[in-house]
């Protein structure tokens, strides 16, 4: 028996638990890999880290439309972020150590703080 390529694991996991899309898994995957590259050196990086690097990976990728594109994808709020990071990490697409759990993804930050903020004028209802 051969083993599973990532595509079937994913599909697996998609079948077991539809709350997200596979743009989803790509973004957050591609987001650890942009949080990776910023770093120094290599390393693993903790769950508010991957926060942080997917935060900015995500500004940069849509701007204005961040919250929008993540909401369509199914991640909501941090938690989804975690919930999609286990998923891989108990299917073998990512690795995790001993310290790591999905409470490391709780209440990272608003999204509408996070995603929508930047974009406000600083001056909304001010009049010169």
């Amino acid at each position: 028996m051969k083993n599973p390529t990532a595509e079937e694991l994913l599909q697996g996991i998609l079948a077991r638990d539809p709350r997200y899309t596979v743009e989803a898994y790509a973004f957050v995957r591609a987001g650890l890999d942009y949080t990776v590259r910023r770093l120094e050196k290599p390393r693993h990086v903790s769950g508010q880290e991957l926060l942080d690097g997917i935060r900015e990976f995500a500004l940069s990728e849509f701007g204005p439309m961040t919250k929008t594109v993540l909401n369509g994808w199914g991640i909501k709020r941090t938690e989804d972020v975690g919930e999609i990071v286990f998923n891989m990490v108990e299917n073998g697409l990512l690795g995790k150590t001993e310290k790591d759990s999905r409470a490391d993804f709780a209440n990272g930050y608003d999204f509408d703080e996070a995603f929508r903020k930047p974009f406000r004028p600083r001056d909304a209802g001010r009049l010169s």
